[in-house]
C-alpha cells in the first residue's frame, strides 16, 4: 500500500513537471533581481510522510515470533528556514535549518494474523540539511532542478521511557545523519519565487534502542535493523 502510494505521487509529480515544460509558450520574464544575488534568503513550508525501512530478526521465521511492518502512512509538517548561496550560474548551496513533525506505525503479525498490539512512533526533529542544487535553463518562469545532499536531525521525541500501558516496546535513537535527494521546479512569480520539490531522506544508522530494559523484548527482538525514511513535499518561497 505505502509503495503504490509513493510511485503515485512520484507519477503525479513528474507529470506537472513535463506538462508545465512542454506547455511553456514565449512570454514576458518576471525579473528575478532576488535569483542572481550570490546570498538570499527565505523559507519553507512542506508536508512529509515519515516511515521506516524494516529488517525483521530471521526469528520470525519462527511461527511463535513477531513479523514488524510500517503499513499506514500518516502525514506530518516541515517548516525551515532557506539560506541560498550561489556558486556559479547552475549551482546552489542551501542550508535550511528547520523542524518537523511525523508519527509512524508499526504493526505486529504472529501467524500472518494481526497482533493486538502495536507501536505509534511520534517524532519531532530539529533537521540541519545542506544540499547542492543543480539547475537547468530557465524556460519563461520555469526552471527545473535536482537537489542533493545530507541532513543531520536530532529527535527531541525519541529515547522515551518504556511503557507497557501506552505502549511504548521499542525506543529510538535521537540523532542520525540522513542522506537527500529529489527534483523541482522554479516558479518566478512576479513579487517572488515559489518552488515545488519532491525529496526522499533516507536515514544511515540502526535507529533503535539496544538495551534490557523493556519487560517485553520480543517486540524490539522481532527487528534486527531500523532505518527512517521520509517523503517530504515542499513549497520554498524566495
Amino acid at each position: 500500500m505505502k509503495r503504490r502510494f509513493v510511485y503515485i505521487v512520484l507519477s503525479l509529480f513528474f507529470l506537472l513537471i513535463n506538462l508545465s515544460l512542454y506547455g511553456q509558450r514565449q512570454k514576458p520574464k518576471n525579473e528575478s533581481w532576488y535569483d542572481e544575488k550570490p546570498l538570499h534568503f527565505g523559507f519553507s513550508l512542506g508536508f512529509n510522510t515519515m516511515d521506516f525501512n524494516i529488517t525483521p530478526s530471521q526469528a520470525y521465521l519462527d511461527s511463535t515470533s513477531l513479523y514488524p511492518e510500517v503499513s499506514i502512512l500518516n502525514p506530518g509538517i516541515n517548516i525551515q528556514i532557506v539560506t541560498n548561496f550561489r556558486p556559479a550560474k547552475y549551482f546552489d548551496i542551501r542550508f535550511l535549518p528547520g523542524v518537523s513533525f511525523g508519527q509512524r506505525v508499526i504493526r505486529y503479525y504472529k501467524n500472518a494474523v494481526l497482533y493486538n498490539d502495536q507501536q505509534r512512533i511520534e517524532s519531532s526533529f530539529l533537521e540541519f540539511p545542506l544540499l547542492l542544487k543543480y539547475k537547468g535553463d530557465r524556460l519563461n518562469n520555469v526552471r527545473p532542478y535536482i537537489i542533493g545532499g545530507l541532513n543531520y536531525r536530532y529527535d527531541l521525541a525519541g529515547k522515551k521511557e518504556y511503557d507497557e500501558e501506552r505502549p511504548v516496546y521499542i525506543r529510538l535513537k535521537r540523532p542520525d545523519l540522513y542522506y537527500e535527494m529529489g527534483a523541482g521546479l522554479d516558479f518566478y512569480l512576479t513579487y517572488f519565487k515559489l518552488s515545488v520539490e519532491l525529496k526522499m531522506s533516507t536515514g544511515l544508522r540502526d535507529v533503535i534502542v539496544r538495551d534490557g530494559n523493556s519487560k517485553q523484548p520480543e517486540f524490539m527482538n522481532s527487528i534486527e535493523k531500523m532505518k527512517s525514511q521520509i517523503w517530504i513535499l515542499a513549497f520554498h518561497f524566495e
